[in-house]
Order: structure tokens, then sequence, then C-alpha cells
């Protein structure tokens, strides 16, 4: 435990890390007229727990199936299979 203090590991230090270099990269090439607040760490890590849940609609189901269908050279048919 006094290591992990010392050198944290794991996703949450390596998200964190991760989303560090994306904001870095995003300030560097963010235009302050339209941007005017610096992007943080936080915008581009993934947000985790019970409140980030989402109920995924139909439609979105089957837009990501079908992306899905196309990615892996699929016939592009109906995803329900009517």
């Amino acid at each position: 435990m006094a290591f992990y203090q010392l050198e944290p590991w794991g996703c949450e230090i390596e998200d964190w890390r991760a989303g560090m270099i994306a904001a870095t990269i995003a300030n560097v090439n963010r235009d302050p007229k339209k941007q005017r607040k610096p992007y943080e760490p936080q915008d581009f890590m993934p947000k985790r727990g019970a409140d980030t849940t989402e109920e995924q609609s139909v439609e979105e189901m089957e837009r990501v199936l079908k992306m899905w269908e196309t990615v892996l050279g699929g016939s592009q048919g109906n995803v329900r299979g009517q």
C-alpha cells in the first residue's frame, strides 16, 4: 500500500495519464476564440460509476450493430432480421 501511494498504478492512473496527453494535444491545437476554457484531463477520461449508465435506445443499438456489420464486412441487411 505504501508503494502505491508513491507510484500509483492501475486503470485510474492510466486513464489520467492518457487524459493528460489528450488534453495537452487538444490545448495546443485549441482556438482560444472558440474554446476559451482550456481542456482538462477529466474531459478525456471515461466516466465510471452507477450514475453514468444511460439507457440505450433501439435506434442507437441498431446504429452500433450496423457499424460493426460494416467493419466486419457484413451484408448490410436488416439488423432486426425482419
